[in-house]
């Protein structure tokens, strides 16, 4: 079994998750006493978080490389980027090491193309929403035709993930605001599919919400680890 090397704490709640399942899909795989090996770094995510928000990209890319190369350094076999927003980083992180980094949204478009899907709409951080690192990476690489809220559906998407989700609050009125929105989308604006695109949005909504395919990246994340861990 290869090592894999976490980068999370963006937010620590989700990472939680992300330490939790990777260690249940090896269970599941190899049964008895089989857990994943990690090694992790998690950030004070309000390190991150104010970099975010005041577009000092390049500040929170410098941190995330160094983070990669301590875990390189530290025997990890491939990389995991545990959150959604931070892949916009990528490249840079991967350029910092020689070991892989398994990307978020590439297994999360292989899992919407297996399932047969074109139009997935897409909940998470505001950055992942406007920006194109992400939605240009389902639409150039894999097809995709990704749908997103309009501009009061987004904030409110964003505010529940830095306000709530990230601070381990979760509300049922905020659930329903979700719903509704993924409604409106498959309503108006045709999707046919659901992306659960920040990795805490697993702590609010899930698939028995919906009638339509949903795809949780946090496990679709966590799955693609174990595969390339077990290969």
């Amino acid at each position: 079994m290869k090592t894999l090397g976490l980068i999370g704490g963006m937010s620590w709640e989700s990472t939680a998750i992300y330490y939790r399942l990777l260690n249940e899909i090896v269970r599941e795989r190899l049964g008895g006493l089989h857990s994943a090996k990690l090694l992790l770094w998690s950030f004070d995510f309000a390190e991150i978080a104010e970099r975010q928000h005041h577009g000092d990209w390049d500040g929170a890319g410098a941190l995330l490389a160094d983070a990669a190369r301590k875990l390189e350094a530290g025997g990890a076999q491939g990389l995991l980027l545990c959150t959604n927003t931070m892949h916009k980083l990528a490249d840079q992180v991967q350029a910092a090491v020689s070991i892989p980094l398994i990307h978020i949204a590439d297994a999360t478009a292989l899992a919407i193309k297996r399932a047969g899907m074109q139009r997935p709409a897409l909940l998470a951080t505001r950055f992942t929403m406007e920006q194109d690192f992400y939605k240009g990476r389902l639409a150039g690489k894999y097809g995709l035709s990704p749908v997103v809220p309009d501009a009061a559906g987004r904030a409110m998407v964003h505010g529940v993930i830095y306000d709530e989700l990230c601070q381990g609050i979760v509300s049922e009125a905020s659930k329903a605001a979700y719903v509704a929105e993924a409604n409106r989308l498959r309503r108006e604006e045709a999707a046919d599919s659901l992306i659960m695109g920040c990795t805490e949005i697993t702590m609010l909504i899930g698939p028995g919400d919906f009638d339509i395919p949903v795809f949780d990246t946090t496990r679709i994340h966590a799955e693609a680890a174990v595969e390339f861990a077990l290969d």
